[in-house]
Order: C-alpha cells, then sequence, then structure tokens
C-alpha cells in the first residue's frame, strides 16, 4: 500500500475518486462559520433521515440514512441543514466535467464518486498519482470541496483503497500490495458481502478476507452458490476483470483552467481562451467529432460562475474557429478589469466528422486549415501535447504561464 512513502503506480490505472461528506460540505461552502462543527443534513420532521454528516458528527455515530430523530439522540449539540438539491447537482456537475477533462472513461455511481480509467491521459497528465493528486487539487480550488482517491489496478480495490483513504486523502495499493492490502480486511469489505452472506461466511468461521481466501472456489460454490461463491473467491485475491465503463455518450468536449492567481487582464485572458480552444479542437479531431455550438465559461474570483454560448450555421473542428467564437463571447461580455479566476471552452452539440467532410472542403481556404490542423494532430502524437502551437502560445523565456 502506498499513501505518504512512494510505491510504483505503474500498474494502478483505475481511479476511484469519492468526495468527502459530500452533502454536508456543499452545504459548509455557504456556512463557513460551521466549519470543524457537528453539522447534519437531512429532514428535520419527525420521519426525516440523515442525508450527510460532518465528520465531526459522524464520530458520534451519526450515519446516514439513520433515522433523524436518533441522530439528534446520539449528537444534540449537531447543527441541522436543511437539504437544498439544487445546489448538489450544480456541484457534482462541475466534479464530473473535470474528470471528463481528465479522460473520456468516466463511470459516475452517483452525485459524489466516480470510478475513472486513466491509462489513456498518462502522456498527457504524468502517472497515476499524479493526476490523482491533480484532480484533489481542482476539485479542492474549483469547488471548494475536499475528495479521497483511490489508486489500484482494479475498480474493486480501488474503491476500498478510497474507502480506507478517507477523509482528504490518496491511497494507492500497487498490484504487488494487493494481497496484503486485502487479506486483513473483514469479509464484509468484500463486495455483494451484505449482512446475510457475512452470517454464513462467520458460521463457516471465515471472518477476514485472508480467511475465505484459503478456502477453495467449489467450497464456497456449494456453501454459497455458484455465483456468489465464484465471484467472491476471485474478489479475495484480487481478481476483478470489470472495466470503467461510460454511462453515457460523450457529449461534449471541452478544456478549463484555472488560473494561480486572480487575472484582469484581457490579454492574458484570451491567451488562455485560445490555448484551451487548441485543446478542445484537437480532442474533438481525436475522438472524430466536429461541433456546432461553442460555449465560453467565466469563473469570477468570488466563485460567481456564468456561461454563454454561440450555435454556428456550419460545424467544426478547427482551433482557429473555436477560438474566433470564445473570443468573441468573451467580448460581449464587456468585464474590461474584471478579476477572473477561471476560463473554459467547451464543444457542444456533436457531430461525426464523417458528416462534415463536404462542407469542409467547399473552399481552398477552410482544406488548407484543415490541413494545418491534422499535421498539428500528427506532430503532436510524435513529439507529445504542445510540441506546435500558435506563436503567441510560445511563452518567452523567463515568463511564467498563467494558468496551471
Amino acid at each position: 500500500m502506498s499513501s505518504g512513502r512512494q510505491r510504483s503506480d505503474a500498474d494502478c490505472p483505475i481511479l476511484h475518486v469519492d468526495m468527502d461528506a459530500f452533502y454536508a460540505s456543499v452545504e459548509l461552502r455557504s456556512r463557513p462559520d460551521l466549519v470543524g462543527q457537528p453539522v447534519i443534513v437531512g429532514g428535520g420532521g419527525g420521519r426525516g433521515v440523515v442525508l450527510s454528516a460532518t465528520y465531526e458528527a459522524r464520530a458520534f455515530g451519526v450515519r446516514s440514512a439513520m433515522p433523524m430523530m436518533r441522530a439528534r439522540r446520539l449528537c444534540p449539540q449537531a447543527v441541522v441543514l436543511p437539504p437544498h438539491s439544487s445546489s448538489y447537482s450544480e456541484a457534482s456537475a462541475g466534479i464530473m466535467e473535470i474528470f471528463r477533462s481528465i479522460t473520456p472513461l468516466v463511470e459516475p455511481l452517483s452525485l459524489d464518486e466516480a470510478f475513472l480509467d486513466v491509462r489513456g491521459a498518462r502522456r498527457r497528465l504524468g502517472r497515476p498519482r499524479e493526476i490523482a493528486e491533480l484532480i484533489r487539487a481542482r476539485i479542492f480550488d474549483e469547488q471548494q470541496l475536499t475528495c479521497t482517491v483511490g489508486v489500484a489496478p482494479t475498480k474493486f480495490v480501488a474503491k476500498l483503497a478510497s474507502t480506507r483513504g478517507k477523509p482528504d486523502g490518496l491511497l494507492i495499493v500497487p498490484a504487488d500490495d494487493v494481497i496484503s492490502f486485502l487479506h486483513p480486511l473483514p469479509v464484509e469489505a468484500l463486495w455483494g458481502v451484505g449482512e446475510r452472506t457475512a452470517e454464513a461466511l462467520h458460521r463457516l468461521g471465515l471472518r477476514t478476507v485472508g480467511d475465505l481466501a484459503q478456502v477453495p472456489a467449489e467450497t464456497l460454490q456449494r456453501a454459497l452458490g455458484v455465483a456468489t461463491g465464484a465471484h467472491l473467491a476471485a474478489l479475495a485475491w484480487g481478481r476483478d476483470e470489470r472495466r470503467v465503463v461510460p454511462s453515457e455518450p460523450e457529449k461534449s468536449v471541452g478544456s478549463e483552467e484555472t488560473f494561480a492567481r486572480d487575472i484582469d487582464d484581457p490579454a492574458v485572458v484570451l491567451r488562455e481562451i485560445l490555448r484551451l480552444s487548441e485543446r478542445t479542437a484537437a480532442r474533438l479531431r481525436e475522438q472524430g467529432y466536429a461541433s456546432r455550438t461553442i460555449t465560453l465559461k467565466v469563473r469570477f474570483a468570488d466563485f460567481t460562475t456564468i456561461t454563454r454560448s454561440r450555435t454556428l450555421k456550419e460545424v467544426t473542428d478547427s482551433g482557429q474557429e473555436v477560438y474566433e467564437v470564445a473570443r468573441e463571447l468573451f467580448h460581449k461580455l464587456g468585464l474590461q478589469r474584471a478579476r477572473l479566476r477561471l476560463v473554459g471552452v467547451r464543444a457542444e452539440s456533436l457531430t461525426p466528422t464523417g458528416a462534415m467532410t463536404r462542407q469542409l472542403q467547399m473552399g481552398e481556404r477552410e482544406s488548407g486549415r484543415r490541413d494545418a490542423d491534422r499535421a498539428v494532430d500528427r506532430a503532436s502524437a510524435r513529439f507529445g501535447s504542445g510540441s506546435v502551437r500558435p506563436a503567441t502560445l510560445v511563452d518567452p523565456p523567463g515568463r511564467p504561464s498563467a494558468a496551471h
């Protein structure tokens, strides 16, 4: 296992990201005076239940789905807040957008957790550990929320790792450490072991995953049924063949960046919008899509966020065309010296590029631009992302980048 100490993560392409006390943490963004106190989110009526609780409240035994009356008896000093579902949906959408900017292979499990397969993002973003740290930093910076990330060879182990790493943690379980990580755990930790299955395992004298691992699969199948026995026998040795399956097709492609410091210089902002436009267009071409709608996202220093969109007459996958639209949207905002925290560019209303071929070849200039874009793609594939870029994006010596 690995948390603080460095261990190999080369064989750990699966991340499980789980937000910490998600609903309660979202509420605390507007109630910073309650940070550090026991807080319960849920219905206040006689039949209300706990939706979420801060870790300070959990220390008293308060748990999600617990009747509110029982929670109040366990922690009478807790502050009870009503839930605001729209706030949770908005925060979740922002978090999932961060995930999908890392990799298209995102499998949400709920509003506040998801699996990611990051093997395709390594060349661009680094090792799984670095990607996990990037995700944690971006979620905290953009959403003012914390999360825990489990990094492992399989979905099952990654989910266990995020559970064990809570709160606000990062736990890596390399392939060589999977068995030593799993075997001391109680059998209840295995996916699919509920109360009845746990009782059956206990009757067999099996208390830990290591105990179960020593039992032949045939014996488990006779005791628990063929499917359950085979399933648990595989999990006890860390075997989990399931892949990360996106729950819905990609409906948009985009990029966004949070500035290292708030920016009020329009020239710097436009330079970043150009970089994001080129990156978004490159992703469109990589995935075989063109876009009809371009959206600009702007977040101010006070975290107020606005978006503006424009629908084109013809679809495009050209970085220059995406930038021209995004630049126009930015100018129409009339922000002048407003302090900005984040900008983003997103391409929506996607069409497979096969449907746009004839349109883009009608004019010689468009064909030349498209050929240039393809040449940049080939160079990037060979020499790395960003090896070829517009001249205005080449930093002069000694000039720091505005974004991170």
